[in-house]
């Protein structure tokens, strides 16, 4: 079967049972007992290159979610000070209790008025900015 995209172009549906090359299924639901489960769940990256992560999570948090959420993380992106945007809260906002796992989650499926980035990010990106967001948490709580 030939799907006709609204470009013009065409493209094959899967086979039944397959994923997309170079996609990673993520099984947790989104819901609350999904956002618990989350939590719990632990960054899959090599911790052999936890400094490359960083670097690369910083780099694309740079690119997509610094505007928002400020560079530093504490909710006071360029968007926010223009008043563009409200209530974005500070990743040390202990009402918050953010985990690696749970930004993930709030990544891949989006939260609030945040939408997910699911399609901007693949599955390692989303991990590396979830590890960077752990970071920018600790520097905001020393």
């Amino acid at each position: 079967k030939v799907n006709f995209l609204p470009n013009g172009m065409e493209a094959k549906e899967l086979a039944e049972h397959t994923i997309p090359r170079g996609w990673m299924p993520y099984t947790i639901a989104n819901d609350l007992e999904g956002k618990e489960l989350a939590r719990e769940n632990p960054s899959p990256l090599d911790s052999l290159q936890a400094e490359a992560n960083l670097a690369k999570g910083a780099e694309l948090y740079g690119l997509y979610c610094a505007i928002c959420h400020g560079t530093k993380g504490d909710g006071q992106g360029t968007l926010v000070k223009r008043e563009k945007i409200l209530g974005v809260p500070s990743y040390a906002d202990a009402a918050r209790n953010i985990t690696v796992g749970s930004t993930y989650h709030v990544i891949y499926y989006g939260l609030n008025a945040m939408g997910s980035y699911a399609n901007q990010l693949n599955h390692e990106e989303r991990w590396q900015v979830s590890e960077y967001v752990m970071q920018l948490k600790q520097d905001l709580t020393q």
